[in-house]
C-alpha cells in the first residue's frame, strides 16, 4: 500500500484459508536455476511507488533513485477503484502473514532457494523485467509464482485470473523495492557507535515506550488494549477507532478509552532518551504512532516532533468545530461519559429561551407513512460531541506527516531508530522502504519483525535496551525510573548474526519515592 493520507485497519484473517494441492512441471524439468545467493542490492523506492503516482527522489549521496518504468505502473493500475482497497489488504496481509506450506510432500509453495533467487533476480534486473520475464513469459505458473510473495494460492480460485495478476504485479513491485539489510552493521556496539557517529537521527516509536508507564499498547496478544476487547465481547476491535462509528454512537469510545488515557504527570527513559538525542543535536525528527503526548512532556520540541495519528492533547467538537486543550474532556473520558461541546450547549440554551415569534397556522396536509416521532426528534437541537484529537481510521493524517517526510528527512537523514512499535499501521510501515538504502536502520522492541529487513534488532523492554546503548555510546542517561547500578546481559539469538536479547539483570530501583517508580515496579 503506498503511502496516503488515510490511515486503514490492519487486514484481519477470519478463518485459515484451505490448502491447495497443484502440480507443476516446471521445476522438474529444470527449466530455471534461481538458486543462487540473492546478495543483490535492492534499489530504494519513491514514496508512492506502487500507486502510479512517482516522483525521483534524491538520495544524501547525490544520486536520484530510480522510478518505477510507467508501463508496469499503467497495466498493474487498471485494477478499479473497487479492489484496490481489496488489493491493498491481501498485500499488507502477504507481508506480515505470507503463505506458506510446512508439508514436505506438498509442492503448491516454491522451495525456499528458489524464493530467495526470484528475488535476487528480482532486484538485479527491476520490476518490468521481472514480469516479462516470469509473469508474461509463464516460465513459472502464476498461482505458482505468487507463492513467492506471499500470496495464497487459492485467492486464483476465489477472485478469478485477472484479479490475481494485478495481485501479483503489485506484489512484484513491493518486494522489488522493499529494503534490504545493509551487511556491516550487526552488534549492539555496531548500535551504539552509529549514535555518537550520526548526526541526522530519525526516531520512529510506538506505543511500546510508554508500556512501563502503565499503559497498554494495541496489539500485544496477551495485554494488548484491542486483546482486552476482544475478551469483552468486542470481535473487531479497530472499531472502537472508527470514525464512522464514532459519529454514529460515541458511547462505545467514551466507554472503553480511559484505559489509555495518560496521566500527563510521567514520561518513560525512553523518553528521556529522545530527549537527549535532542539536547546533543542529533534529533532531526521524532515520528510517534502513540496518541499519550508524552513527548510534548518529555521537552521533545514541536519542530521535531510530528504525532502520525494526533494525540490526546487537544479535543475538536464534531459538529462546530470548537476545540478545548485535551485535558478539558478527561474528566468525562474517565467517568465514561460522553462530552459534549459546551459553546453548542450555550447557543442552543440561548436559543431556546430567546423569543418564539408566533407562526401561521399551517394548511392541513396529508400525513406520509413515515415516522413523524422521527422527524420531530430530528428537529431537537443537539450539542456537537467532543473527539479528541487522535487520527481514528477513515481520517486523514495530519498533512506534517508527509511534508515533513518526503520534503526534508527522507534527503537528510543519516540513520533510523525504530522503539517500540511492530510497523504494521501504514502509512508509517512503509518510510524504512522509501529511504535511501545506505541509512542504517536499528530496531529496539520486545519482538522481533520479519516484514521490515531492519540491520540490528534489540530485542527486550525499550527502557533496558536504551539505557544500555546510552552506556555503550559513553553518554549518561538520568531518569527517575533507572535502577541504580543497572546492568543487562546480551545473548544472540539463536541462527541470527543481528538479533540480540536484551535482560535486566541488576539493579535496584531508585529509592526516591516517585509515583513513576511505583507504577514502573507495579508493571514488571
Amino acid at each position: 500500500m503506498a503511502l496516503s493520507p488515510v490511515a486503514s485497519p490492519q487486514p484481519k484473517v477470519a478463518t485459515p484459508l484451505a490448502h491447495r494441492k497443484r502440480r507443476h512441471s516446471a521445476l522438474d524439468k529444470g527449466v530455471i536455476d534461481l538458486t543462487g545467493d540473492g546478495d543483490e542490492d535492492a534499489a530504494a523506492a519513491p514514496m508512492g511507488a506502487t500507486d502510479g503516482h512517482v516522483t525521483a527522489a534524491k538520495s544524501t549521496n547525490g544520486d536520484h533513485r530510480p522510478t518505477l518504468p510507467r508501463k508496469l505502473e499503467d497495466d498493474a493500475e487498471e485494477a478499479d477503484d473497487d479492489n484496490q482497497s481489496l488489493i491493498d489488504d491481501m498485500l499488507d496481509t502477504a507481508e506480515l502473514e505470507p503463505y506458506s506450506n510446512d508439508t514436505p510432500d506438498n509442492d503448491d509453495c516454491l522451495d525456499a532457494r528458489i524464493v530467495s533467487g526470484l528475488h535476487a533476480r528480482l532486484r538485479k534486473v527491476g520490476p518490468e523485467a521481472f514480469v516479462d520475464e516470469f509473469l508474461t513469459k509463464a516460465s513459472i505458473p502464476p498461482v505458482l509464482l505468487g507463492t513467492a510473495f506471499g500470496l495464497h494460492p487459492q485467492i486464483w480460485e476465489i477472485y478469478g485470473e485477472k484479479f490475481y495478476v494485478d495481485l501479483l504485479v503489485k506484489a512484484i513491485v513491493r518486494a522489488c523495492y522493499k529494503r534490504q539489510k545493509l551487511v556491516q552493521y550487526n552488534t549492539i556496539n555496531d548500535a551504539a557507535a552509529l549514535l555518537r557517529d550520526r548526526k541526522n537521527i530519525m526516531v520512529i516509536t510506538g506505543a511500546g515506550i510508554s508500556t512501563s508507564l502503565g499503559i497498554p499498547d494495541f496489539r500485544s496478544k496477551e495485554t494488548g488494549f484491542y486483546s482486552k476487547l476482544v475478551e469483552m465481547g468486542i470481535n473487531e476491535p479497530e472499531i472502537v477507532f472508527d470514525i464512522e462509528e464514532f459519529d454514529l454512537d460515541p458511547r462505545t469510545f467514551y466507554t472503553l478509552a480511559a484505559d489509555i488515557l495518560p496521566d500527563l504527570k510521567h514520561y518513560s527513559p525512553t523518553h528521556a532518551f529522545i530527549r537527549l538525542l535532542q539536547d546533543k543535536g542529533k534529533l532531526q525528527t521524532n515520528y510517534t504512532q502513540n496518541i499519550d503526548n508524552l513527548e510534548e512532556l518529555a521537552g521533545i520540541e514541536k519542530e521535531r516532533l510530528i504525532q502520525c495519528h494526533g494525540s490526546f492533547a487537544g479535543a475538536t467538537c464534531r459538529k462546530c468545530k470548537h476545540k478545548v486543550p485535551g485535558a478539558d474532556i478527561f474528566a468525562d473520558i474517565r467517568a465514561k461519559r460522553v462530552s459534549y461541546c459546551k459553546p453548542c450547549k450555550l447557543q442552543i440554551a440561548a436559543a431556546q429561551a430567546a423569543p418564539k415569534p408566533k407562526k401561521r397556522k399551517p394548511m392541513p396536509q396529508r400525513r406520509h407513512s413515515s415516522s413523524s416521532d422521527d422527524d420531530m426528534d430530528d428537529d431537537i437541537p443537539q450539542p456537537g460531541v467532543m473527539k479528541p484529537d487522535i487520527t481514528f481510521f477513515g481520517e486523514q493524517l495530519p498533512n506534517d506527516f508527509f511534508t515533513t517526510f518526503t520534503d526534508r528527512d527522507a534527503n537528510s537523514v543519516d540513520l533510523v531508530v525504530v522503539i517500540g512499535t511492530s510497523l504494521k499501521v501504514a502509512p508509517v510501515s512503509e518510510m524504512p522502504n522509501y529511504l535511501p538504502k545506505d541509512i542504517p536502520h536499528i530496531y529496539i522492541s520486545r519482538d522481533p519483525v520479519e516484514h521490515v529487513n531492519f540491520d540490528i534488532q534489540l530485542l527486550g523492554s525499550c527502557d533496558d535496551v536504551v539505557v544500555d546503548l546510552c552506556r555503550r555510546a559513553g553518554w549518561e542517561l538520568t531518569h527517575e525510573m533507572i535502577p541504580t547500578g543497572f546492568k543487562v546481559a546480551v545473548e544472540a539469538v539463536e541462527d541470527s548474526e543481528h538479533r540480540w536479547k536484551i535482560k535486566h539483570v541488576g539493579g535496584e530501583v531508585c529509592g526516591n519515592g516517585t509515583e513513576a517508580a511505583a507504577v514502573a515496579a507495579k508493571s514488571t
